[in-house]
């Protein structure tokens, strides 16, 4: 089990870490802006120059605005997605079409694993819009949890036929890894629940004119699925001291779960 992020730095610049989140956002973000500009309209040297120009401590702090709001994008998990492929040994596809990721098996020559990941992020932001009845319903916590969009039948069959297809579930909170969980995605408990899903959506169906083309928008699933697999591993988790930091972000009996995982 990995207990350290091996090839990631964290920087941490006492000057900009205490400033507070609207002077961050206020003065960071404008300078973000305008790197991105340049990139996006300028040349490459126009770039370089400006970035040149710039001092150590305010390239630092752009760069850190850009992981936060990347990594905590609601709209994009794409850095997400790389870190757990990525922590998990695989090679990161990127693309929305096939798995996420492939290794080599380690054991047997020219076997080659593939992965699909599925990354979580609790954003605590919403959990205080939520507390100040900003929004209804309050941000669903952590479960181990992920969702197929867009699935069919012959998605399902092709998914758990396809040979040594793992699944990679994992969890952050506000862009902070928790968690990442391997097991096959064979497993007949994960399978059954997705069956479940889809011939759940098919009753519903019943009686349309036309099913051709129609899929299921989201089919979920969460630890209870694929906590008995015997071949289940813990890729990456917290240490039990750091773990009880976020109890408040993680459901009550997975983060039992977790805790009794933890080192």
């Amino acid at each position: 089990m990995v207990n350290k992020c091996s090839g990631f730095k964290y920087i941490v610049v006492f000057n900009y870490a205490k400033k507070t989140n609207f002077e961050r956002d206020k003065s960071m973000n404008q300078e973000l802006a305008s790197i991105i500009k340049i990139y996006s309209i300028g040349s490459h040297k126009e770039l370089s120059n400006y970035l040149i120009g710039k001092s150590k401590d305010t390239l630092i702090g752009t760069l850190v605005d850009l992981l936060t709001m990347y990594i905590n994008d609601k709209n994009s998990s794409t850095i997400r997605e790389f870190i757990t492929v990525n922590l998990a040994g695989y090679e990161h596809k990127e693309g929305k079409i096939g798995y996420n990721g492939f290794k080599q098996d380690t054991f047997i020559s020219g076997k080659t694993l593939k992965c699909e990941a599925k990354p979580k992020n609790f954003d605590t932001e919403e959990f205080e819009k939520y507390k100040r009845k900003e929004r209804k319903t309050s941000p669903a916590k952590l479960n181990g949890g992920g969702n197929f969009t867009d699935y069919t039948p012959a998605r399902l069959t092709k998914d758990k036929d396809e040979k040594d297809l793992n699944m990679l579930v994992s969890g952050f909170v506000d862009g902070k890894l928790i968690y990442i969980i391997e097991f096959p995605f064979a497993f007949q408990d994960f399978v059954n629940n997705l069956n479940k899903k889809i011939q759940k959506w098919q009753e519903k169906l019943k009686g349309s004119k036309s099913i051709k083309g129609q899929f299921l928008r989201s089919a979920d699933f969460d630890y209870k699925d694929f906590i008995e697999c015997p071949n289940l591993e813990i890729i990456y988790l917290l240490s039990k001291d750091e773990l009880a930091k976020y109890e408040t972000c993680i459901s009550k009996d997975f983060y039992k779960f977790l805790v009794e995982k933890a080192k």
